[in-house]
């Protein structure tokens, strides 16, 4: 358990997000951008995700999942927020890594399919840009400030958790896009 007496990023917080961002972003377009159409819109089975799919939802939740940091930023003060700073990091980290338990996306957040690859993209571009300018420039409190996740097994976050939640939602979604991509009958290529 760690106390400390200032809420703001630490330059080890600050650069672990920073290098998060930058890394799945360009994870993403490296793996996406090559992609025929086929590819592109490619479904597994009628339940799974296209990566077209993926990636509008990555769209969706990165604008969300930055207004709950700015949500969080507009709560009082959590009293003794200091006590067990960064507890709850290594569940997120870990949690959103392990692929063995499907999570259905909140209504919002579910893709409609009518985003072309352009526009996806596009989208995804700004909001990521907006994450990181974010991440890269706060001097806000984020370990002070507190707001409930809908999934119960993370309760409260502080806003630097919210802020560490998006690259690695991000990150689950990449993996899924391998899986994607090694399903049997993936298109080839040519």
């Amino acid at each position: 358990m760690t106390t400390r007496s200032d809420p703001r990023l630490t330059s080890e917080e600050r650069a672990f997000v920073v290098e998060l961002f930058e890394r799945t972003r360009d994870d993403l377009l490296g793996v996406v951008e090559p992609l025929t159409d086929a590819q592109w819109d490619y479904r597994p089975s009628d339940e799974a995700w296209s990566i077209r799919l993926i990636v509008e939802h990555l769209g969706r939740v990165e604008i969300s999942l930055l207004g709950q940091v700015e949500r969080a930023l507009g709560q009082t003060v959590s009293e003794n927020w200091s006590d067990g700073v960064g507890m709850k990091d290594a569940l997120i980290v870990e949690s959103l890594q392990d692929r063995s338990e499907r999570r259905d996306a909140p209504g919002q957040a579910v893709p409609t399919g009518r985003v072309d690859r352009a526009e996806a993209l596009e989208e995804f571009g700004r909001c990521r840009a907006r994450s990181l300018e974010f991440a890269v420039t706060t001097d806000a409190p984020l370990r002070a400030h507190h707001l409930k996740h809908h999934r119960v097994m993370y309760g409260a976050l502080d806003a630097y958790q919210w802020l560490l939640y998006i690259p690695m939602h991000h990150q689950r979604h990449l993996a899924q896009i391998a899986e994607v991509r090694a399903t049997p009958g993936f298109p080839d290529a040519g």
